[in-house]
């Protein structure tokens, strides 16, 4: 739907009540979002797929998102900033990917892009979502998003790091002689989520530190060069 409406050159708010109107809001494989199943709400719960997709988007939502209560329904939002267009884009992707039926618009702001998606079940899939900011309250993964962590923690980390993270060069000094080398910095407020992080690096023995209050670094070489091998720089 707003690929539709930017091609007509209006929004989608007004694609969405035309196509409301004429009882044809069939969007993404005929399902309506207020209808689609929810793998934790089944009679046997499930882990939601793609795994990859999900662990990713879970990393951004601890990172810089959150979830409101709209009209009956919940809103997941990432906020995103404008200097790294292709993160919009994977956001967008990867909401799509988990939510298939209404996911990844965006929501323009000053400076930053709010990729953006409706569902009364995003609070099943993020039981981390509450009133508050996150630091201000316990944020811990539950028994399930746990274990699909354990199964692979890369693409967790992936959506961590792109959300509050940093790859970059750091320079120090010793003995009179400046070195350069480069890092990767992850910065939260939330202690729980610091935990979180520092957890998925030791899952995959990847060395890393405490700098300061709310932030963790990874500085040794080899656990870079492990990082660069599914972080990478923001883009």
């Amino acid at each position: 739907m707003p690929a539709v409406a930017a091609w007509l050159g209006i929004s989608w708010t007004s694609v969405y009540a035309w196509l409301r109107a004429r009882g044809e809001w069939e969007p993404y494989r005929g399902v309506r979002a207020r209808d689609a199943t929810c793998v934790r709400c089944a009679g046997s719960p499930a882990t939601p797929e793609p795994a990859q997709a999900f662990l990713y988007l879970l990393g951004l939502y601890l990172g810089d998102g959150h979830i409101v209560a709209v009209k009956g329904s919940y809103r997941l939002s990432i906020a995103c900033s404008d200097a790294w267009p292709g993160l919009i884009d994977e956001a967008e992707r990867t909401m799509r990917s988990v939510l298939p039926y209404d996911g990844g618009w965006r929501q323009h702001s000053v400076g930053c892009t709010n990729v953006e998606s409706n569902w009364k079940h995003w609070p099943c899939l993020f039981p981390q979502c509450g009133p508050g900011m996150k630091h201000t309250r316990p944020i811990f993964l539950a028994p399930w998003q746990r274990e699909m962590a354990l199964s692979d923690p890369r693409p967790l980390l992936r959506g961590l790091f792109h959300s509050d993270g940093w790859r970059g060069t750091n320079f120090a000094t010793n003995h009179g002689r400046r070195y350069e080398y480069p890092r990767y910095l992850f910065s939260n407020r939330s202690e729980d989520i610091l935990g979180i992080c520092g957890w998925a690096l030791d899952l995959l023995d990847i060395a890393w530190r405490r700098n300061n209050t709310n932030s963790l670094s990874v500085a040794r070489r080899d656990a870079v060069a492990r990082l660069d091998e599914f972080v990478g720089p923001k883009y």
